[in-house]
């Protein structure tokens, strides 16, 4: 499947390496959102939390995220992949329920969160873990047809668009490319035919660039995006203050707090845009620290596939990818948003972005990520589960 060869006898019960890489950038995501928010949530003056108030909710998403990750961790994969099809359901059930009028949440024009009182549910974000555990349960029990265009393509296929008319109907571009991506990348590594995923691979380009070409403000970002000097103080403002945020902070950036971009002359500042800040306040070094952590996580999660194939344990290797293809997708896209080479959306940075629904997303992922591991070095011990 993925590989082959004999796994060398892990030295450790748990990867402390990609626990500590998780945290490190948990931690900097709540330095920087509290950077980046905290002239918001002081002209906000909301009552009792004033400048704190985004740092104060961001440690509770990290404390539920953890907690959350505590709880997966001791889920073993057979159960996961067993529940897989139910929790994929269920998410469906949340992107019908949150397009309800007087259910969903609407902001800026698109309805993505359910209100929970102390917090918003972001159904997308979730999703994405969902789309990961299903598409891997999927391909490991339509291995035998992962050749065949009508019975191990087609199925998937017809869930993938359900699942990008929901998404598309918030709307959420972003998610639906991420969970798109990450159901294509399953399959292939799954076994689908190489000639069938080239041909899909043109067909969902030639879909992407028509659901774009086909709607006036995807068509009008994406242009944008291309010159977003043409309009400064118009369409082009938040691409243009983002690259303004990158040449301020040069090598070493302005030092952390010194942002002026995030006064009000970035929009979304402590979520979508949060890496211009980091680079403004960092330089160029801050953002390759980042880039070269996330790197580091994503190499982590295929390398833990790679393990969990060579134990023949397929279900778990597919997953693990998953979450790599995940991460390194949605990564990948905010950065390249963030510095002009792709159009803007609505994606946040994983672990550092202001978010609830995103950050437990993304403990989870990591916890089952070393649950993975965990169980390839307790076989290797020669236990079974």
């Amino acid at each position: 499947m993925l590989y082959t060869a004999r796994a060398p006898k892990p030295s450790a019960e748990l990867d402390f390496g990609l626990l500590w890489l998780a945290l490190a950038l948990l931690a900097i995501g709540l330095v920087m959102v509290y950077s980046a928010s905290l002239p918001t949530a002081e002209a906000s003056r909301r009552t009792g939390f004033d400048g704190e108030f985004y740092l104060l909710r961001q440690g509770i998403y990290v404390a539920l995220g953890v907690a959350a990750a505590l709880a997966a961790f001791q889920v073993p994969m057979r159960v996961w992949q067993q529940a897989a099809p139910y929790l994929f359901l269920g998410g469906m059930l949340l992107l019908v329920v949150v397009l309800i009028p007087g259910i969903g949440r609407e902001v800026n024009g698109s309805r993505r969160w359910i209100p929970l009182g102390f917090a918003n549910l972001q159904p997308s974000e979730l999703m994405k873990l969902l789309a990961v555990l299903y598409a891997a349960d999927y391909a490991t029990r339509k291995a035998a047809f992962m050749h065949d265009l009508k019975r191990g393509f087609l199925p998937m296929a017809a869930v993938m668009f359900l699942t990008g008319v929901l998404l598309l109907s918030e709307p959420d571009f972003g998610a639906f490319v991420v969970i798109v991506s990450i159901a294509m990348g399953i399959l292939f590594l799954g076994g689908l035919n190489w000639r069938l995923f080239a041909g899909l691979v043109v067909v969902l380009l030639a879909g992407f660039a028509a659901l774009i070409l086909s709607s006036d403000y995807r068509r009008e970002r994406l242009f944008n995006f291309l010159d977003p000097f043409k309009d400064p103080y118009g369409s082009g403002y938040q691409l243009s203050h983002a690259l303004i945020a990158f040449g301020r902070g040069e090598w070493l950036g302005l030092g952390l707090g010194a942002s002026v971009e995030k006064l009000f002359y970035l929009p979304e500042a402590h979520t979508d845009f949060l890496l211009a800040v980091i680079a403004e306040e960092f330089g160029f070094v801050g953002v390759l620290v980042v880039i070269g952590l996330f790197g580091w996580v994503i190499a982590k999660a295929f390398l833990i596939a790679r393990r969990a194939a060579q134990l023949e344990r397929n279900y778990s290797a597919l997953v693990a990818a998953g979450i790599g293809i995940w991460l390194g997708v949605q990564s990948l896209i905010n950065m390249g948003v963030n510095v002009g080479l792709l159009p803007t959306k609505g994606l946040t940075l994983p672990f550092l972005s202001f978010g609830g629904s995103g950050i437990v997303a993304n403990c989870l992922a990591i916890a089952v990520l070393l649950r993975i591991d965990w169980e390839h070095r307790q076989m290797m011990r020669g236990k079974t589960f």
